[in-house]
């Protein structure tokens, strides 16, 4: 913990912008020298240790990396809070979208608190209560990590993020540091999050979701090779588990379905997952993209038997039915393209695309005004979704932090 003298110290920062922040950040914390190497030939040969897939912990007379204490102490300091008016975008809209999206998808493994479904609740009863039990008992983790619950659904996102902190430093275990690193990347402080996560996965080096956060910090940042690697190692962790999988078939891009190494993982998650709807997709999305929306006869056909197989196990899997469109749109199939994009739309009336597809369909077999319509669905929900995107953008705060240990060149570039 930091004394209570660095308040004055960062009160300047607090009016920083996150880029400057992010730009001194990213050439600081040594935790993360080394954490998922780029994809490489000699790495993708390496075989992961075996694993307890019941506690995360290594077989009998093997122990993790590191002892269970945080020995050093962070390289940040949270000094503040601020909204996400000035926040960066990584790209287009839908790219942003994504990266957002897939960054919920992390902090969505955090195991919710008992009380994290009940509505009516009484979290300012439930914060007085446990801060009078931690006056008799300070250093219990437990209190420390109930607190920071209550207070990030009270609303309170600093008091939130030191109480999980605290419960990290007396009680290192897995769960406390990653949801201390889940509410740093929540509150959009990626690289905090990353030093955390990066400490979690030398400590807990069989922990699945560690990894996958890890990944997902290193994507939001555009490093998509070393979150590939994070996630390739995710997934033989425990080759069955279907997480890292969902996360990688999320990232798929143009450049990440062509690294070395991709193509496998998702056929290993169709093969392993045979009646799961979405290994089949996902299969059958990355050949589709590999072969850049020009597979060959064999490619296509096998393409289109996984993502028919995929709607079969899941009749309201909206991409599954869209993908189909786009593979017989480009065989200029547009009756069947229509009947798919028609029924992607039906499951899933919030996904645009569909529309935008066939609005494009329509016009090419000379139905104008049903083009037009679809085409002004497309629109109105692309709006929509911008719209809600930026909501809940200015809804979550944004944590302000700063660099310990800086030298006086950074600090003076800092509170320009």
């Amino acid at each position: 913990m930091w004394a209570d003298g660095t308040a004055h110290q960062f009160a300047k920062v607090s009016r920083a912008t996150a880029f400057v922040l992010a730009g001194i950040m990213s050439a600081a914390p040594s935790l993360l020298q080394g954490q998922c190497q780029p994809v490489t030939a000699a790495s993708e040969a390496r075989s992961p240790e075996p694993r307890n897939t019941a506690t995360g912990k290594p077989p009998a007379g093997k122990a993790d990396a590191g002892s269970p204490e945080f020995y050093d102490e962070p390289k940040f300091a949270v000094a503040g809070v601020t909204d996400t008016t000035n926040l960066g975008g990584h790209g287009s809209a839908v790219v942003q979208r994504n990266t957002e999206a897939l960054t919920k998808e992390a902090i969505s493994l955090k195991q919710e608190s008992p009380t994290g479904s009940q509505p009516s609740f009484d979290y300012a009863t439930a914060e007085k209560s446990l801060r009078e039990s931690l006056e008799h008992d300070p250093r219990n983790a437990a209190l420390h990590h109930s607190l920071a619950d209550t207070e990030e659904k009270l609303g309170n996102p600093l008091e939130a993020v030191r109480e999980y902190q605290r419960a990290a430093e007396l009680d290192p275990s897995e769960p406390n540091l990653f949801d201390w690193g889940a509410e740093l990347l929540l509150h959009h402080a990626p690289q905090p999050a990353m030093e955390v996560f990066a400490k979690g996965n030398r400590m807990f080096p069989h922990s699945a979701r560690m990894l996958i956060a890890l990944g997902v910090g290193w994507q939001v940042q555009g490093a998509n090779d070393r979150a590939l690697r994070c996630l390739f190692d995710a997934s033989d962790l425990n080759p069955r588990d279907p997480a890292p999988y969902l996360f990688l078939g999320k990232m798929q891009n143009t450049e990440i379905v062509h690294a070395a190494g991709f193509v496998e993982k998702m056929e290993r998650f169709a093969r392993l997952q045979p009646e799961n709807a979405l290994a089949n997709y996902y299969y059958a999305t990355t050949l589709w993209k590999r072969a850049n929306d020009s597979a060959d006869a064999p490619t296509a056909a096998q393409i289109e038997s996984l993502l028919n197989k995929a709607v079969h196990l899941d009749p309201k899997l909206g991409v599954g039915y869209l993908q189909l469109g786009i593979l017989y749109a480009a065989r200029r199939d547009f009756p069947k393209a229509i009947a798919n994009y028609q029924q992607a739309s039906e499951v899933s009336p919030e996904l645009e695309e569909a529309h935008y597809r066939l609005a494009d369909a329509y016009r090419r077999v000379g139905e104008k005004t049903k083009a037009e319509h679809e085409l002004q669905l497309y629109k109105e929900l692309t709006k929509k979704k911008s719209e809600e995107a930026e909501r809940e953008r200015h809804e979550i705060q944004q944590f302000v932090f700063a660099l310990r240990d800086q030298s006086p060149a950074t600090q003076s570039h800092q509170h320009q």
